[in-house]
């Protein structure tokens, strides 16, 4: 029995390292954090026409006058932004990343919110960078985009469909905030589940 009860125990301490190994790496996994409380546009701020957004229904919706909403909570350098989009027919979007705060239309990345706007340059494009001419998603539905964004390497991804996978060779913007595109009058644009998650480079052992 003593036997036993040693053996039980050389096998629990050698298994203990390997645990608090694995609970280890677990930790540094970054959680997402959620970028909209579904009621209120706190940590949100337009850069012109803050009338254009409203929370409405659990989602924030861009409507009227052409403004971009950043989101000021922090900013962008190496991260994940995703979220469930709803476009009507006719309108223009955008989500935007690593972008500067200002008047107008930012200087920063632009992944492309359009499935029946007049710009022929539609939802996925990587906006001035990749094209994406085909439409993917139907008006009036609901659709994810994701943008992976690490280093001068961005992925953008519809409805888990990867459309780019591109490589920035200039290096066009590495750091910057994330927002949302009003584009103008006629667009009517909802999102929801809006979703941030820094990209943190793992440590070699």
């Amino acid at each position: 029995m003593r036997l036993l009860l040693a053996a039980v125990l050389a096998l629990a301490i050698a298994a203990a390292p390997g645990a608090a190994k694995k609970k280890e790496k677990k930790s540094k996994e970054k959680p997402w954090i959620s970028m909209f409380d579904g009621k209120t546009l706190a940590g949100w701020e337009a850069n012109e026409s803050p009338e254009s957004w409203t929370a409405v229904d659990g989602a924030i919706q861009g409507k009227g006058a052409k403004s971009h909403l950043f989101w000021k909570v922090r900013e962008c350098t190496d991260c994940e932004f995703k979220a469930e989009i709803s476009l009507a027919k006719g309108s223009n979007s955008g989500m935007y990343f690593r972008t500067a705060w200002g008047p107008g239309f930012p200087k920063g990345y632009e992944a492309q919110v359009n499935n029946s706007h007049r710009d022929p340059k539609r939802t996925g494009s990587l906006y001035n960078f990749v094209n994406v001419f085909e439409q993917l998603v139907g008006d009036d539905t609901w659709w994810t985009q994701h943008i992976l964004v690490k280093g001068n390497h961005i992925t953008i991804k519809v409805n888990d469909k990867t459309v780019v996978d591109f490589t920035d060779e200039k290096n066009s913007f590495t750091q910057g905030f994330l927002a949302l595109q009003q584009h103008d009058p006629n667009s009517v644009v909802r999102y929801k589940n809006l979703m941030f998650r820094p990209i943190v480079e793992k440590k070699n052992k």
